[in-house]
């Protein structure tokens, strides 16, 4: 059978059906990034605010608009928005030992307390918190802009590893203790932590130590409910290597070059 000859003019790639829409297309360039996440990057937005900006017309590259989700940007186009030519921001990285009463939020419909009021002077890039604490849990709550860290630093698959120190409303039995270690059947599933053992060395066995990788929402306290005991203070002392030492409470502070590194190689 004689093989089939194809006319090199003509293109194998599938046509897609519907209204012919012009594409914009610019030099492939190294270092390209979506055009949403260079949005947020800039501060403009977040990445999902972002992707309307772009379909409604309003961000330009290179001077022409663009409109496409998915478009991508390398470091020598020129983004343009609202008139104004954008600019990557730089990323940063803060530790704030969050103290009780405060929202993980960006903004409160209810005008209650949240953390970036503790946040407001710490930059002018917009950064914004890694994941989430309970609004009377207290601990080490970090931020940032680095979208793709945050990303990793959150996904259960990177373990990353979290110790909380609980304090309960009643002495936990031993057996209680033990329980938990091997593992408690909640609504959405089985959570064994990593290690649990009472906090203090002494009598009060009211404290306790726990280690863990889920981020679910309200793990601890839920741990404890499940078993009869009401958690009456919960503090995060340990995140992903970082510790509260010369970390007041209420007070945050910049991580340093080896801190941030050493996030990047964990995650």
């Amino acid at each position: 059978m004689k093989k089939k000859k194809y006319d090199k003019k003509i293109s194998r790639k599938p046509i897609k059906k519907g209204k012919n829409v012009k594409r914009e297309t610019f030099p492939k360039q190294d270092n390209l990034v979506r055009l949403n996440k260079y949005l947020a990057n800039a501060g403009v937005c977040s990445r999902r605010e972002a992707d309307k900006l772009i379909e409604s017309g309003v961000v330009q590259i290179n001077g022409k608009i663009v409109t496409e989700l998915g478009t991508k940007v390398g470091p020598d186009d020129k983004v343009q928005y609202g008139g104004q030519t954008l600019r990557r921001e730089k990323n940063r990285y803060f530790l704030l030992n969050k103290p009780k009463g405060y929202i993980t939020t960006s903004d409160d419909p209810h005008d209650r307390k949240t953390v970036m009021m503790l946040m407001q002077n710490a930059c002018n890039e917009r950064i914004y918190p890694v994941g989430r604490l309970d609004r009377n849990t207290l601990g080490l709550l970090l931020f940032t802009n680095d979208g793709e860290l945050a990303k990793k630093l959150t996904h259960p698959k990177y373990g990353v590893k979290k110790i909380y120190h609980v304090f309960l409303d009643r002495t936990l039995k031993k057996e209680d203790l033990k329980r938990i270690a091997g593992g408690v059947e909640l609504e959405d599933g089985l959570i064994k932590p990593d290690k649990i053992s009472y906090a203090t060395t002494e009598h009060d066995k009211k404290q306790v130590g726990i280690e863990l990788h889920s981020g679910k929402n309200r793990i601890v306290r839920r741990i404890f409910e499940h078993l009869g005991y009401k958690v009456v203070k919960l503090d995060r002392v340990f995140f992903a290597g970082l510790t509260k030492k010369d970390l007041p409470r209420g007070k945050w502070r910049e991580l340093t070059k080896e801190e941030v590194n050493i996030l990047k190689r964990m995650a």
